[in-house]
């Protein structure tokens, strides 16, 4: 009669000394994915401070912008940032409101419709069409009939701002618990109610958070600009009508220049640029922290 083996418990987890080694190697690897992306980033911040540090002063973030063969001392980009700040609001106040309800029709609302498809794949394919790219299609569609104005820059950049804060506020409200929203459901709330006082609530720090970055990403772009509102050294307060002037066009022209003030002023704008970009970090960074600390 033959006898059948009996199977033998075998141990297949892998040993403590193992694991242990994977962590290690794990850890060491991203360490050094840290550093070599930080590297670019050092070089690149210790040449725009050691450039352009020397320029920074109240003076030169509130007076004029001279001609290019002025000194470094003299002038400096206050239209630029009055122009910066200025373009870069009105594309939020357009490119907000609507890439959030562009994203709670998507999660909330849409389902599997072919609208809905057609929405995401469409955000999904602007976010990887270049600047320059939309500089011209604003410029074909706006600048053509109505002329170079801070309003079509605005356009410019609110179609570069708007997949981002699509994108981000999806993913944010794709993280609110759907058990939330059916408790709220359960006592009777309507859908839309459920969403304003419920869902978007929860989803608020992710949200501020995308919009600031896209923010931060608009203020620098440089591509667009240049065929929305020309580069001029005064500031237009209208933003309906005539050219204007931003930080990043006027790295541009000063950057082209032969004379050592303008590149100097140049070299301020950039660090006046990431001093911008880098608040705009702090506040998403705050806002975010202060939302989820207030949620728990």
């Amino acid at each position: 009669m033959a006898v059948t083996a009996q199977p033998q418990n075998v141990d297949l987890r892998e040993p403590p000394s193992w694991r242990r080694t994977k962590n290690r190697v794990a850890t060491a690897a991203m360490v050094l994915a840290f550093v070599l992306v930080i590297i670019p980033l050092g070089f690149v911040l210790y040449t725009v401070i050691s450039k352009g540090a020397s320029v920074i002063s109240w003076s030169f973030l509130t007076s004029a912008i001279p001609v290019n063969v002025a000194p470094a001392n003299v002038g400096g980009m206050g239209p630029a940032i009055a122009g910066t700040i200025e373009i870069t609001a009105l594309a939020t106040v357009m490119a907000v409101p609507l890439g959030v309800l562009a994203a709670v029709y998507l999660n909330e609302y849409g389902g599997n419709r072919p609208l809905t498809r057609l929405i995401g794949f469409m955000s999904d394919v602007m976010t990887g069409v270049p600047s320059i790219v939309m500089g011209l299609f604003i410029y074909s569609l706006w600048v053509i009939h109505f002329g170079y104005s801070g309003f079509a820059g605005s356009l410019a950049l609110g179609c570069l701002m708007l997949p981002i804060v699509i994108r981000s506020t999806y993913e944010m409200l794709r993280l609110v618990p759907n058990a939330l929203r059916e408790a709220s459901y359960a006592l009777g709330a309507s859908k839309a109610r459920v969403t304003v006082t419920v869902v978007l609530p929860t989803a608020i720090g992710g949200i501020v958070s995308g919009a600031l970055l896209a923010v931060a990403r608009a203020a620098g772009e440089t591509a667009p600009l240049l065929f929305a509102i020309l580069t001029v050294n005064t500031v237009n307060w209208n933003v309906f009508s005539g050219p204007n002037t931003s930080l990043p066009s006027q790295i541009f022209a000063n950057a082209d220049s032969p004379y050592v003030g303008a590149q100097a002023r140049g070299w301020g704008a950039a660090l006046t640029l990431i001093a911008i970009a880098f608040i705009l970090m702090i506040v998403a960074r705050f806002v975010t922290a202060r939302f989820t600390k207030s949620l728990r």
